[in-house]
């Protein structure tokens, strides 16, 4: 009975000892999964973090570019409103240098003044035509003038040249008077070749008796 008793006690001892060891292995394989687990879940966890960062980072980028290409188109709409405005400046001045222009000849503008049969002295009407033209030409002194005298048809080609020319010649020399440089007024005569009006009655020599003037604007460099 009492050896009985002593195998009862060391098959229980045996017993206790293997749950003992089998607990502490299933505890460190226990762990040692935790830990495998763990090593292999955490780039698992960290994986959604750089997602969402490499996303911040292209909606940035993306944003600078938009932004950039939003300033070019800026700089761009400058540039062609600016070249715009030049160009329609460019062409305003042009149109009002060609209507002052236009107003400056319009100004010094004198009308043909007459002369009596075979005559070169200057009629009172024709010195107040002269009166009248004279102030434009000493307002804008970079203008000249050509004064072209006239003859009508009767009389030679050489007699009426030399009519012609007397005629240029006083209504010249009456504008200087006035105070216009000499140098500024030429005189050339084209006796009876150029008729104002081909006419062959007293109507039409009375026009062509003339001294004729033509302005001639400051030549540009």
């Amino acid at each position: 009975m009492k050896r009985n008793l002593v195998w009862v006690g060391l098959v229980a001892l045996v017993m206790c000892l293997s749950v003992t060891f089998l607990t502490g292995c299933a505890k460190k394989a226990s762990l040692k999964e935790e830990a495998v687990m763990t090593r292999v879940q955490k780039p698992v966890a960290q994986a959604p973090a750089k997602a969402a960062t490499d996303d911040q980072a292209a909606r940035e980028s993306a944003l600078r570019e938009q932004a950039l290409r939003e300033q070019t188109l800026r700089d761009q709409a400058v540039k062609d409103a600016a070249a715009k405005a030049a160009k329609e400046a460019a062409e305003k001045a042009k149109l009002d240098a060609v209507a002052k222009a236009a107003a400056i000849l319009k100004e010094l503008q004198i009308p043909d003044v007459t002369f009596d049969f075979d005559k070169y002295n200057l009629k009172p009407e024709a010195q107040a035509i002269l009166k009248a033209g004279a102030p434009a030409y000493l307002k804008y002194t970079e203008y000249k003038l050509v004064v072209e005298g006239h003859a009508d048809e009767r009389g030679t080609v050489e007699y009426n040249l030399a009519l012609g020319d007397k005629r240029a010649t006083e209504a010249a020399k009456y504008l200087v008077d006035l105070g216009i440089e000499k140098e500024r007024i030429k005189t050339i005569s084209y006796g009876k070749e150029m008729p104002l009006d081909k006419g062959h009655d007293e109507t039409a020599w009375a026009k062509n008796r003339r001294a004729h003037f033509v302005i001639f604007p400051p030549t540009k460099n």
